[in-house]
């Protein structure tokens, strides 16, 4: 049986992004977000529902700021009482989740998409995710990268500006570039 680009992409393996089912969900995605994007004069049950239509899973009361960007919006999910503000960018290639009251700033990035390390095999143009995991009340600054692969614990602190390359442990305070737990 032959997998799909899609089935690739949704597993974690090397994909084609160019493939004509990829560029379909894309596409949807893109007419989507501009649906969304245009709803900041919305009530917010309104622009839940929005989520809901596109999302994994939307959590009671989780809010996102328009304007937002992601990939395919499928692969998301958000715990109850989420919070991402304005401009966040979420690569969800592969599963994005977020855990219940986790807070997050403007401009944070959350990159599931990852690329070969050797240039021979980059060159093919193929690609693969990473999952990110946010567990819950965590709180996010401003500004911040969440890199492919990464885990953070339930009540960790992300530093505004910060880099986040590695799992960060529970209850943990990380900041810099790239984050380092700090006391």
């Amino acid at each position: 049986m032959t997998r799909t680009e899609k089935d690739k992409m949704l597993a974690g393996e090397l994909y084609d992004a160019g493939a004509p089912e990829i560029q379909a969900d894309q596409a949807a995605t893109k007419r989507w977000l501009a649906r969304y994007n245009a709803s900041l004069d919305m009530a917010p049950s309104d622009r839940r529902q929005l989520l809901v239509e596109r999302f994994a899973a939307v959590g009671e009361g989780a809010v996102i700021r328009p304007p937002f960007h992601c990939d395919y919006g499928f692969n998301i999910s958000l715990g109850a009482g989420v919070f991402l503000n304005f401009n966040c960018v979420i690569l969800d290639v592969v599963g994005v989740t977020i855990g219940d009251r986790t807070q997050i700033g403007p401009g944070v990035q959350i990159l599931t998409a990852d690329h070969p390390r050797d240039p021979a095999e980059r060159a093919s143009g193929l690609e693969y995710g990473r999952p990110v995991r946010i567990g819950r009340n965590v709180w996010i600054g401003g500004g911040a990268i969440i890199l492919p692969g990464v885990s953070i614990g339930d009540g960790a602190l992300i530093g505004a500006g910060s880099v986040v390359t590695r799992d960060i442990p529970a209850d943990a305070k990380a900041f810099g570039n790239p984050a380092r737990v700090r006391t």
